[in-house]
């Protein structure tokens, strides 16, 4: 999972946004192939082309119900003068044993059941009485209810191409074809089609468990009382929430309170299910922020490479950040600040692109696109500092919501973009052409 050591300077040295991801994807390597059942390998990603073993359709079958016929017997056929033909019995779906069409004959057919030997064509039941004699029918009656309806004769009000409403062998796919190529995202229509040319497991990389916990004494539930100083706990939360729209299988761990011993047992306890820990809160520099005293001096000497390191950003929000790794997996984790958007800010910069490496997936990141700023004023931005801004993106523009502070968790709600601001630039007037990150 991880490998090489993050890079190290000065406690005062401020990293720029590309330096600690770059660090960070550095030191996290996809996970090893496994294979799945089909059910169990949806959201992975394949690691190996699949090829067709048998066509698909894997035989000439009706797509319509009606029946089957030579084009011969109903050229020229009207309502006037319709072709009346013999009725040989029934062709299912699911048959073995066809019968033969010949001459004169036609043969009731269901959708995608085999074309009987014989046939050219089907004709839909619309197109004739079906053998009822009582004119255009608008449906067949049920085999149990009229079984004379595979005797007698039909009148064929309409002439049909050869192989018209037929679904040709291998119109799909053929045998000896690529089905799925190695890379893909197995979601619903690629396990369909799996199913569908007979591959009941596959060879996958399987979804990373990302481990999530929140830090602080203050932090509770929803749904439990606040008292006084106490704030709700939505980190765990959004960033349990973001995991699993990356495609990772996430667990939320209630709040650990500022206390470094019990956040370090809890870690420990927690690292059995991980392929990557998420802590949020208590990075940066105050007395109580216990993620960086409990993980700041954790490296085991007898596992090179092994830590966490903490740093400083020229970013906002989201300046103070720790990412190393833990444990005798060396299992990765990303310690983010606490503010809610800073947390969920930083998520999107880092801990999304890590966990999609994780999935053996070749592009990780968000798109990003270029866009015309709207907004009633100009934008500001700290000098030396990469910001973020929550923004709506439609039609080639972006306009801001909110403000600028990192805990405006009612902003985020409504924001779908990044704005991003780079360092070098402190105010961006309306008009202006700005990069941005599409989150949606």
């Amino acid at each position: 999972m991880s490998s090489a050591a993050p890079r190290t300077a000065g406690p005062d040295h401020l990293w720029s946004v590309d330096e600690h991801l770059e660090d960070i994807l550095a030191t996290v390597r996809p996970l090893e192939p496994i294979e799945l059942n089909l059910l169990d390998a949806q959201g992975c990603v394949l690691v190996e082309d699949v090829t067709v073993p048998v066509s698909l359709p894997p035989f000439d079958n009706s797509s319509m119900d009606g029946y089957a016929v030579r084009v011969a017997d109903v050229a020229g056929a009207s309502e006037e003068f319709p072709a009346v033909l013999e009725v040989v019995g029934d062709v299912a779906a699911g048959q073995a044993d066809l019968l033969h069409v010949g001459p004169g004959q036609a043969a009731r057919i269901m959708t995608g059941a085999p074309l009987p030997p014989g046939a050219e064509t089907v004709v839909p039941v619309e197109w004739t009485d079906g053998g009822i004699g009582e004119g255009p029918a608008s449906g067949m009656r049920a085999r149990s209810l009229a079984p004379e309806g595979a005797e007698g004769h039909v009148h064929v009000y309409r002439p049909a191409e050869a192989h018209a409403h037929v679904r040709a062998k291998g119109s799909d796919v053929k045998a000896g074809d690529r089905a799925l190529k190695e890379g893909t995202v197995l979601g619903p229509p690629q396990i369909a089609l799996l199913a569908a040319i007979g591959r009941g497991r596959v060879r996958v990389r399987p979804r990373p468990r990302v481990v999530v916990l929140s830090t602080g004494s203050e932090l509770v539930q929803p749904d439990a009382e606040l008292r006084a100083g106490q704030i709700y706990d939505s980190n765990s939360f959004a960033l349990t929430a973001a995991a699993r729209d990356a495609g990772a299988i996430a667990y939320r761990v209630g709040a650990v309170a500022d206390d470094a011993e019990t956040l370090r047992s809890t870690i420990e306890d927690q690292l059995v299910r991980a392929d990557l820990m998420v802590t949020t809160g208590g990075v940066s520099v105050g007395a109580y922020d216990v993620v960086k005293e409990a993980l700041a001096h954790v490296a085991d000497e007898d596992e090179p490479g092994s830590g966490v390191e903490f740093r400083k950003l020229a970013m906002q929000p989201g300046k103070p950040q720790g990412f190393g790794s833990i444990g005798p997996d060396h299992t990765p984790l990303l310690a983010l600040p606490g503010n809610p958007v800073s947390s969920y800010v930083s998520f999107e910069l880092f801990v999304r692109p890590a966990i999609r490496t994780l999935m053996g997936l070749e592009d990780v990141h968000r798109p990003r696109t270029r866009a015309t700023l709207t907004a009633d004023r100009a934008l500001t931005s700290p000098k030396g500092r990469r910001q973020f801004l929550r923004g709506t993106y439609a039609d080639g523009t972006v306009r801001p919501v909110g403000g600028a502070g990192s805990h405006l968790v009612a902003a985020l709600a409504q924001a779908d973009a990044l704005i991003v601001v780079p360092e070098d630039v402190e105010t961006v007037e309306p008009g202006t052409e700005v990069e941005v990150v599409l989150l949606g």
